[in-house]
């Protein structure tokens, strides 16, 4: 107690800063988190934005020193497509989960204008991921793959002249959302000169268009000299090659050309040995922490006051989660029971005109009907018309069928006996021709002949009688009107 005491110091903020007598155990805390973090495991997303044949591939491949087999794609995909692929390396005992995300087909468009929405959809998507699993009651965030994006490589192709709108606008829309390091991809095509004052031309466009860019921290007294440097050098002009080539003794990775040969390590050459050190070796904890503690927070914070959750409430004073969550509840409660009123009103109004709507097709129903039943008046009393002529008509005709039938009785009576003399007329015929029959065969013309002679004689006489033809009982029968039947 005596020693407490006398280490005591003066208060500070509400806290006592106290000295220790002897050695307790707590300084060998770093040292545990240490083995728990290699146990563990580290993560680390890039992304790599820029036109095809920039150079993205290579560089990536270089930057890790292996080759990460990245299939080549296409100038002429339809829209802007992003391909994430997650690889496990492992440096000594550190084990590495790198998650590689590469746009393809970006630039290759003619219309360009939505070239940039992919990506800062992907990005959202991301942080949206994150927070709906810090959201859960039953959290795993130890366990959980975080793929938000902590760095963001920008390839920007050699011009020597400005920035291309494409870029301007696709940087102005993800330096929010993401640690933003620019690039000039195979630097080797530009001269030294020109590069100078395409870095320049480069940084004061970023001034004034607003865009900020990733600056590597100054604030760490052991890398705020090496990092303030590093900082003059922006944007990084570098050049990737997993060829090797060998120059005197030494195996190094280079390019092979023509006029000479460009190591891409050899700072004189290009900036990679600078990217490599301040992106990997150097400011890779601070990347990640600067996507949680500012882009995550942002995004967090806007997509739940989005929710209606707030910190402090309308007098200023603090508001607890289950007090905004009550508030947001009533005030959901109030909306849904205005809606509720809002379509039962307009569920009426609808009632009411559909009702309109078909008293007046029932009216129309109700003239069209009797329209209909006046014109059947009319048709009925025209058919009651036209029925009464057909009956006196037809009493005309039956009149005329009765005296018809009085005079029918008077020309029956001459049938019986016209019947007779034909049958006795056929019976003559017949025994004439049998008798012919025993005639010689000598004789059959002369028989013949008289036969017809008295045949046509036969019908002289009944032509110049002119006998008439009547049809009774389903036979032909010849009435002879003569003097003898008179």
């Amino acid at each position: 107690m005596a020693a407490s005491h006398a280490g005591r110091q003066p208060q500070n903020d509400g806290y006592r800063t106290l000295s220790l007598s002897g050695h307790v155990g707590f300084s060998s805390l770093p040292d545990q988190l240490v083995k728990k973090s290699i146990k563990q495991g580290f993560c680390f997303n890039i992304l790599c934005i820029g036109e095809t044949g920039s150079g993205k591939s290579t560089l990536i491949n270089s930057l890790f020193n292996t080759n990460f087999d990245d299939p080549e794609s296409t100038h002429f995909l339809p829209s802007v497509q992003l391909r994430a692929q997650t690889y496990e390396l492992q440096e000594s005992n550190v084990l590495l989960k790198l998650t590689i995300v590469n746009t393809l087909g970006f630039g290759d468009q003619i219309d360009k204008e939505d070239s940039c929405q992919p990506v800062v959809d992907y990005i959202d998507a991301q942080f949206e991921a994150y927070l709906q699993e810090e959201l859960k009651i039953k959290r795993s965030l130890f366990s959980y793959h975080d793929t938000r994006i902590h760095a963001c490589l920008y390839f920007i192709l050699p011009t020597g002249h400005s920035l291309k709108s494409l870029d301007l606008l696709t940087m102005k829309s993800l330096d929010s959302k993401v640690n933003i390091i620019p690039i000039i991809g195979k630097a080797d095509s530009i001269s030294k000169t020109e590069l100078h004052k395409f870095k320049n031309k480069i940084m004061s466009e970023f001034v004034s268009n607003g865009i900020q860019i990733y600056q590597f921290p100054t604030d760490d007294e052991s890398v705020s000299g090496i990092n303030a440097v590093m900082n003059e050098h922006l944007p990084f002009a570098v050049v990737g090659s997993t060829e090797d080539v060998k120059i005197g003794n030494t195996m190094v990775r280079a390019r092979r050309y023509p006029w000479g040969i460009v190591q891409v390590e050899n700072e004189n050459h290009c900036d990679f040995v600078k990217l490599r050190e301040m992106l990997i070796c150097t400011n890779m904890e601070d990347l990640r922490e600067q996507t949680h503690a500012r882009h995550y927070e942002l995004y967090r914070r806007c997509r739940l006051e989005e929710m209606g959750f707030r910190d402090i409430g309308p007098e200023n004073k603090p508001v607890s989660l289950q007090e905004a969550y009550e508030a947001k509840r009533h005030e959901f409660y109030l909306e849904l029971q205005r809606k509720e009123e809002e379509m039962r009103q307009q569920f009426i109004q609808r009632v009411k005109e559909k009702e309109a709507i078909l008293k007046e097709a029932e009216q129309q129903v109700q003239t069209k009907f009797e329209r209909r039943m006046l014109m059947h008046q009319e048709v009925k009393l025209k058919l009651e018309r036209e029925k009464k002529v057909l009956e006196d008509e037809i009493a005309v005709f039956m009149q005329k069928k009765a005296n018809a039938e009085l005079l029918q009785p008077q020309a029956s009576v001459s049938t019986p006996l016209v019947s007779l003399k034909r049958d006795k007329d056929r019976k003559k015929t017949q025994g004439s021709q049998l008798e012919l029959l025993c005639f010689d065969v000598s004789d059959e013309e002369t028989v013949n002949v008289d036969e017809q002679s008295e045949g046509e004689k036969l019908e002289s006489e009944t032509v110049s009688q002119g006998t008439p033809e009547i049809v009774l009982d389903g036979s032909t029968q010849v009435l002879n009107v003569g003097s003898s039947f008179m």
